[in-house]
């Protein structure tokens, strides 16, 4: 019994106030080792895989139709593979493999491992904003960005394998689902997001780091893209299992 919990038993939804994503392309070799079987990469030109890490501060998380009281406010880091999968009905979904989940809440971390198996820790969380610039860093996870809120044109990363921002934009999400999966079940658990209003607009990147990519000892990859979504409402369905083959 205890162990569905973990299975998104019921709705959640969630404001998104501000949401920082920051793609990163990966040779798509390096990547095909962190996924589980019953997914495949989602590549661009057959060469890259992508990582997604989203900052998002996050507000009135509940289940989905409590009131604004019993929700939740909190700061989160994800760490995404962007991925494919086939379902029984041969249906192809696009959509996200968590890697791992950090938050700056205890009680959303303590929650969060109840409910889903995103592999939530608890980390520091510092935010300046000073007229267009923002900074968000973390000492305890050693990580760092410094974007330009800027409203004037925004050139592509340099190195991105993006040709313009119209490609770069399909890797910018939202991708509609998520997937985690048990190897000795071969159950995959599919989660079903919805929003409205998702406008992602470009960011001027000054300056970026994550021990997270350097920890997963990843060669070659570059800064693919980075966008800001502000003021998205967010829900997702109950979990879904199907056995995979």
């Amino acid at each position: 019994m205890f162990k569905s919990f973990k299975n998104h038993p019921f709705a959640v939804e969630a404001f998104f106030e501000s949401s920082t994503v920051f793609t990163f392309a990966v040779p798509k070799e390096q990547l095909e080792k962190l996924i589980p079987e019953c997914l495949t990469l989602d590549t661009f030109q057959d060469k890259w895989a992508f990582i997604a890490i989203a900052m998002v501060q996050t507000k009135n998380l509940k289940p989905k139709g409590f009131p604004n009281f019993m929700g939740n406010d909190f700061f989160l880091i994800g760490y995404r593979v962007f991925v494919r999968y086939t379902d029984k009905r041969g249906k192809r979904l696009r959509g996200l493999y968590i890697l791992k989940s950090e938050t700056d809440s205890p009680k959303m971390s303590f929650r969060g491992n109840i409910f889903t198996h995103y592999n939530y820790t608890t980390t520091d969380i510092n935010i300046n904003k000073q007229d267009d610039k923002t900074e968000i860093y973390s000492r305890k996870s050693n990580f760092k960005i410094r974007v330009n809120n800027t409203n004037d044109k925004v050139d592509l990363p340099e190195n991105s394998p993006f040709e313009n921002w119209k490609e770069a934009r399909r890797f910018a999400g939202p991708l509609p689902f998520t997937f985690t999966y048990n190897q000795k079940s071969k159950e995959v658990l599919i989660i079903e997001g919805v929003r409205t209003n998702w406008k992602p607009k470009p960011l001027k990147v000054d300056e970026y780091n994550f021990q997270f990519l350097g920890d997963l000892k990843l060669e070659n990859y570059v800064l693919a893209n980075a966008f800001i979504i502000e003021n998205i409402p967010y829900h997702w369905k109950k979990g879904k299992i199907e056995v995979w083959k």
